[in-house]
């Protein structure tokens, strides 16, 4: 790469930082993308490496393998400390990395809202380290079950609970729900499966937020015919081991709390000492530019966009963002003013189990199996590597025709967590 052009530093190999990376391949510009891991996630399909659906390396994808068409583009894996911002130089657990611009797309992390236990007693669902690790818990669960004669514990061990009725603990509930009911009820059949509970959890009065009434009463009916015990206007006040106590005073005992409830910024916001909004996320202009940094561009689910309302920390969010961010970079580069960010809704999209799914695009909503078949389009197009979305259909499509999760397996070893 040329060092005599500009150099713009991009932070975060997820949807904002690739789209970022992508918008500025091939432009007179010196590109570099910093993470501490050396691979992208699909996070959309996280939930089914959970739910042994399919393998975890088929959502994941090399970042220098995606790199290797574009010339102007490197790849660093560090773990960025603090930012210099006088200086315009990241300091990282390794050699300091200087720039003239920096695009910061970490996204984001769980949020527990301070709840006692949480991040003790729950599992998340924002890593693919995460996503294994609750597979492999789930699967354990099973096996210590066939073998613990106590039909109290039995049951605890067997009882799930997922905690938020946003797209994620909506889709997870579902597929856990499926994995339940074929594949495992035949590896187990000396199990009494109506011990066996998958309960959600959600604050509000309904789920799927932001969605039309009717498609949150669909995926609510829906759930609930997989033997899902959907439990509305339900407030977690404490997460404790074996058991879950809610705000009215009722308690569940549970062998396993999945944490869906929401997301906050990445801290390292924070620790890079920006201005901070709501939910730790950086404050950044209309523009995408930090207030008194111009060269520092915030994307994605770590920023805060003032005055252009609530938008959703979703993917669609971060695409067009991480392109705008690059795009003013030219901009500027060019001598014009940076343009401000305008956000195009694509809609969305839930899957909840076989043949059934929401979708409200366009302005328009669907469910059951069409919005099931939109669902499967739109996540297989938005897969990056061809390997990976036959990989994928592969999986989907076994699945499918003989009711069998074919990642059924407990990785490196079963996970000793105390619960």
């Amino acid at each position: 790469m040329r060092r005599d052009r500009p150099r713009v530093v991009v932070v975060g190999a997820g949807f904002g930082g690739l789209w970022a990376v992508r918008t500025l391949a091939f432009e007179p510009v010196e590109v570099l993308l910093v993470d501490r891991r050396n691979h992208h996630t699909f996070l959309p399909l996280l939930y089914q490496v959970a739910a042994a659906e399919i393998e975890p390396e088929a959502i994941a994808f090399p970042i220098r393998g995606l790199l290797r068409r574009f010339p102007n583009v490197g790849f660093e894996m560090a773990e960025i400390r603090r930012i210099d911002a006088e200086a315009r130089r990241l300091e990282t657990d390794g050699p300091p990395i200087p720039y003239d611009f920096l695009i910061l797309a970490p996204g984001s992390v769980e949020h527990t809202f301070g709840v006692p236990g949480v991040a003790e007693h729950a599992f998340f669902l924002k890593t693919l380290d995460q996503a294994i690790d609750l597979r492999n818990h789930i699967l354990a669960s099973f096996e210590r079950a066939a073998r613990e004669p106590d039909p109290s514990r039995r049951r605890r061990m067997l009882t799930f609970t997922i905690v938020g009725g946003g797209p994620t603990g909506v889709e997870f509930a579902g597929a856990l729900a499926e994995l339940i009911a074929r594949p495992l009820r035949r590896d187990f059949p000396t199990l009494d499966f109506r011990e066996i509970q998958v309960v959600l959890l959600e604050a509000m009065e309904g789920l799927l937020p932001g969605l039309p009434d009717p498609l949150r009463a669909y995926a609510a009916a829906r759930l609930r015919r997989l033997g899902v015990d959907v439990r509305l206007r339900a407030l977690v006040e404490a997460v404790e081991p074996g058991r879950v106590r809610l705000k009215d005073g009722a308690s569940i005992e549970t062998g396993t709390v999945v944490w869906t409830a929401g997301v906050k910024g990445n801290p390292l916001g924070e620790t890079l000492g920006l201005p901070l909004g709501p939910g730790g996320r950086v404050r950044i202009s209309s523009t995408l530019q930090v207030p008194g940094w111009p060269e520092i561009y915030g994307v994605g689910d770590l920023a805060f966009p003032e005055g252009a309302g609530r938008l959703p920390m979703v993917a669609p969010v971060a695409i067009q963002q991480g392109a705008l961010a690059a795009r003013n970079i030219l901009r500027v580069l060019e001598g014009r003013p940076p343009q401000p960010f305008r956000y195009r809704d694509p809609g969305t999209l839930v899957t909840i189990g076989r043949n059934a799914a929401v979708a409200h695009v366009f302005g328009r909503s669907f469910t059951g199996f069409p919005a099931w078949l939109l669902w499967l389009g739109v996540h297989l197009v938005r897969l990056i590597g061809m390997r990976n979305r036959l990989v994928v259909l592969s999986g989907w499509a076994w699945d499918y025709l003989f009711y069998e999760r074919a990642v059924r397996l407990i990785l490196p070893s079963p996970p000793v967590r105390g619960k």
